[in-house]
């Protein structure tokens, strides 16, 4: 693979990133030591590290704030994303760029392939969509890798924790949650999704776009049920509507990935999500508690 140049690497996905891909021919960057809206630093840095692969982690990704004030998501989703494709370009390095399940939703439904049309209903969603058509413009041999319902033993700064995290939070706080149940997605734990990355980079791939995720679906409120049952947690769950629940942003129906590139490329799928889920669990100690 070469030298590798990792952005966000203090986050949920670049923290696994680091975990394996650990060795001098890693250099890993948190977004504190290096701000990716600080296009010529960018320009500094992969000229001094001169990587054959760059992984970007990095993203805005508080949907509902996105929604009030869609600025801050172009200043991360897009705007350095165009700086950073073709630095990587003009220094022959190959970029991985991280994308999402929410640049659909706007027409259609799920299973999406990764030919299908992006159709976003949010901000959130557009940010992320220009950032993979400026990946895509730059050079050929990019990729953007689409995921969803991402989850991590690091957790998200921007989002507080993760899903898991925030469902045992408020078990543990005896409140009554409510949780959509008309938003089918496929949860994603990202020690999953960054071996899938890893052995991806080994194939040496055609750039485009590519799909990875945990298999199967579910609704959010199917997760969660799922996270108190392993957990062995009772706490007063019950489905709601996404009308009911009144969240600034529209979400997508069904925003399910396939990932038919992978198929094509004889490489094995991401384990199905109620098993990524146990294992997350039994790793952070919370399995039965």
């Amino acid at each position: 693979m070469g030298r590798v140049l990792l952005l966000g690497a203090s986050g949920q996905l670049g923290s696994d990133l680091a975990r394996l891909l650990e060795g001098p021919h890693l250099v890993a960057l948190s977004r504190r030591a290096l701000d990716v809206t600080d296009a010529a630093a960018v320009a500094r840095m992969v000229a001094d590290v001169k990587p054959a692969v760059i992984l970007n982690t990095t993203a805005f990704n508080r949907v509902d704030d996105a929604e009030a004030d869609p600025a801050p998501a172009f200043a991360v989703n897009a705007v350095p994303v165009h700086h950073l494709a073709r630095v990587a370009e003009r220094h022959q390095a190959r970029l991985v760029h991280f994308s999402t399940d929410y640049v659909f939703g706007g027409s259609g439904s799920g299973p999406f392939t990764e030919d299908a049309i992006p159709a976003p209903l949010n901000a959130y969603g557009v940010s992320k969509l220009a950032g993979e058509l400026c990946v895509r413009s730059a050079g050929p041999r990019h990729l953007v890798i689409r995921s969803s319902g991402l989850y991590g033993v690091a957790g998200s700064r921007g989002k507080g924790g993760n899903f898991v995290e925030t469902m045992r939070r408020l078990a543990h706080e005896q409140k009554p949650i409510r949780v959509v149940d008309d938003q089918v997605l496929s949860p994603t734990y990202t020690s999953d999704l960054a071996e899938a990355v890893v052995r991806l980079l080994a194939a040496d791939p055609p750039g485009g776009v590519y799909h990875l995720t945990n298999g199967g679906a579910c609704s959010w409120f199917e997760f969660a049920r799922r996270i108190f049952g392993l957990c062995g947690l009772r706490p007063d769950l019950a489905a709601t509507s996404s009308a009911a629940f009144g969240a600034r942003a529209r979400r997508p129906s069904n925003s399910v990935l396939r990932s038919a590139r992978l198929e094509a490329l004889g490489l094995a799928p991401l384990r199905p999500w109620p098993e990524a889920l146990a294992d997350y669990l039994v790793t952070t100690g919370r399995l039965g508690g």
